[in-house]
């Protein structure tokens, strides 16, 4: 028997050196993280993604006392630009979140394993990667697409 070893790459770096573009995306991740719906959790989480025609839309999740009828800020965005723009892929992501004080988060926290689905579907449909920004005030990480996240990912092929 052996081990298979699996790397992520992750990239990190501090807002200001991020390209123009990449700022905008996360400040308008945490932008969104003020619109989020999170009586139960207290944990508040925005989305912002870039399409290639260069559209932002923006998520934040949206918890209910039936916690499986909730929606994650990442698949809110997700869907939002689905519906509205089917033929047109996704090139980036960003994902902010403040805790139950308002604070914005120290260390990034990344997409739970519902998002991390989705964005797999998105990337095998589009047949392109979708590039992450995690937020968090420490530093940002840098993603070049969800199989870094998720290597033994689960597709339709």
């Amino acid at each position: 028997m052996e081990d298979l070893v699996i790397k992520s790459v992750i990239g990190t770096a501090r807002m200001e050196e991020l390209s123009a573009e990449d700022r905008m995306l996360v400040d308008k991740a945490i932008e969104a993280t003020s619109r989020s719906y999170a009586p139960y959790s207290q944990f508040h989480v925005g989305a912002a993604l870039l399409l290639q025609n260069g559209v932002v839309l923006q998520g934040c999740n949206q918890e209910n006392a039936a916690f499986p009828v909730g929606m994650c800020a990442e698949r809110a965005a997700i869907f939002a630009a689905g519906a509205q723009y089917p033929d047109v892929a996704v090139k980036s992501l960003a994902i902010a979140a403040r805790d139950k004080d308002g604070n914005l988060v120290d260390e990034p926290v990344s997409p739970c394993g519902s998002c991390r689905q989705v964005l797999i579907e998105t990337e095998t449909r589009f047949q392109q990667e979708v590039r992450i920004l995690l937020y968090g005030r420490r530093c940002i990480y840098i993603i070049k697409g969800i199989k870094q996240l998720m290597p033994l990912s689960f597709t339709n092929f």
